[in-house]
Protein backbone atom coordinates (compact mmCIF):
# COMPACT_ATOMS: atom_id res chain seq x y z
CA UNK A 1 0.00 0.00 0.00
CA UNK A 2 1.52 3.29 -1.01
CA UNK A 3 1.03 6.68 0.61
CA UNK A 4 -1.58 7.81 -1.92
CA UNK A 5 -3.80 4.74 -1.32
CA UNK A 6 -3.55 5.19 2.45
CA UNK A 7 -4.52 8.87 2.15
CA UNK A 8 -7.50 7.97 -0.03
CA UNK A 9 -8.69 5.31 2.45
CA UNK A 10 -8.40 7.75 5.33
CA UNK A 11 -10.23 10.46 3.35
CA UNK A 12 -13.17 8.12 2.78
CA UNK A 13 -13.15 7.00 6.40
CA UNK A 14 -13.25 10.63 7.52
CA UNK A 15 -16.44 11.26 5.55
CA UNK A 16 -18.34 8.82 7.79
CA UNK A 17 -20.51 7.83 4.82
CA UNK A 18 -20.04 4.06 5.11
CA UNK A 19 -18.82 1.18 7.19
CA UNK A 20 -15.28 0.70 5.90
CA UNK A 21 -15.83 -3.05 5.67
CA UNK A 22 -18.53 -2.44 3.03
CA UNK A 23 -15.94 -2.61 0.26
CA UNK A 24 -18.45 -2.12 -2.56
CA UNK A 25 -19.64 1.16 -1.05
CA UNK A 26 -16.07 2.26 -0.33
CA UNK A 27 -15.30 1.62 -4.02
CA UNK A 28 -18.33 3.63 -5.12
CA UNK A 29 -17.37 6.56 -2.92
CA UNK A 30 -13.77 6.30 -4.13
CA UNK A 31 -14.94 6.36 -7.74
CA UNK A 32 -17.21 9.36 -7.09
CA UNK A 33 -14.29 11.24 -5.50
CA UNK A 34 -11.93 10.38 -8.37
CA UNK A 35 -9.85 7.97 -6.27
CA UNK A 36 -9.45 5.54 -9.16
CA UNK A 37 -6.22 4.08 -7.76
CA UNK A 38 -8.14 3.01 -4.66
CA UNK A 39 -10.91 1.41 -6.72
CA UNK A 40 -8.33 -0.78 -8.47
CA UNK A 41 -6.41 -1.42 -5.23
CA UNK A 42 -9.55 -2.76 -3.55
CA UNK A 43 -10.15 -5.16 -6.44
CA UNK A 44 -6.64 -6.58 -6.21
CA UNK A 45 -5.75 -6.28 -2.49
CA UNK A 46 -8.88 -6.84 -0.44
CA UNK A 47 -7.08 -8.82 2.31
CA UNK A 48 -4.40 -6.16 2.77
CA UNK A 49 -7.12 -3.49 2.89
CA UNK A 50 -9.06 -5.39 5.58
CA UNK A 51 -5.86 -5.84 7.60
CA UNK A 52 -5.22 -2.09 7.43
CA UNK A 53 -8.79 -1.26 8.49
CA UNK A 54 -8.66 -3.67 11.43
CA UNK A 55 -5.15 -2.90 12.71
CA UNK A 56 -3.95 0.35 11.14
CA UNK A 57 -0.89 -1.55 9.96
CA UNK A 58 0.17 -1.69 6.33
CA UNK A 59 1.22 -4.97 4.74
Amino acid sequence: MDKKIKEQILAIRDTGLTNMFDVATVQRIAYDKGFYELVVYLEENCKDYAHFIMTGEEK
